[in-house]
């Protein structure tokens, strides 16, 4: 059932799982730029959706992830509902406020992702050698779950790092002769240039109103 093919794009078929997944996808990172906590019980749908998705193609290197992505988002779910004081968000104080990586965070994370980055890449090349890309298959993957777990942490900073991942996976897809997912990742790449407005506004709005607390 779940891999019925529903159409097909440039002569690729396009299954349905793919567009339950892809579907999935984009409504939780919708309600997360719009500053939705309903974006969390999406997420679960969508990580179950990826596992299922991945176990079929047999990609398990990716199946592997969805246990950590799951975990961030259960952690996201929490932070996201039951703030600090001092990280409760001024227009609502049951929810968490939109805040940013200090310099030093962005450095140490940067320097994270690419040692991390390396070892996956290297990983993957021992175990999966038909891998065209090991090591940027491994970046992006990483700078997926970074973005995951500045999301969960409600940092502004997370919508940065989705639009490098968004160029690059659309760069990926395209020289792999995909089609179908091309056309994800550029509505990926709206919804994250959106929501990094939307996100700063809020920002900017919990800085200038003063601290009553």
């Amino acid at each position: 059932m779940l891999d019925t093919v529903i159409f097909e794009l440039a002569g690729r078929p396009v299954l349905l799982m793919d567009l339950i997944s892809s579907l999935l996808g984009l409504t939780c990172v919708f309600l997360a730029g719009r500053n939705s906590k309903y974006n969390f019980w999406v997420g679960y749908l969508y990580t179950a959706a990826l596992f299922i998705l991945f176990w079929n193609k047999n990609l398990y290197a990716s199946l592997l992830l969805q246990p950590i992505s799951l975990a961030i988002n259960i952690m996201g779910h929490y932070r996201w509902t039951h703030p600090k004081p001092e990280e409760q968000s001024a227009q609502d104080s049951g929810s968490l406020k939109v805040s940013m990586l200090s310099w030093p965070e962005r450095i140490m994370s940067i320097a994270a992702v690419l040692v991390v980055a390396f070892v996956w890449g290297w990983t993957l090349d021992q175990l999966f050698p038909a891998d065209p890309h090991p090591y940027l298959d491994s970046c992006v993957t990483v700078l997926i779950l970074l973005a995951q777990m500045l999301s969960a942490l409600k940092k502004w900073d997370c919508w940065v790092v989705w639009l490098i991942v968004n160029v690059t996976q659309i760069i990926l897809h395209i020289s792999v002769g995909n089609v179908f997912m091309p056309i994800v990742c550029a509505l990926y790449l709206v919804n994250g240039l959106w929501s990094l407005a939307t996100w700063m506004k809020l920002y900017r709005r919990e800085m200038q109103t003063p601290d009553t607390k």
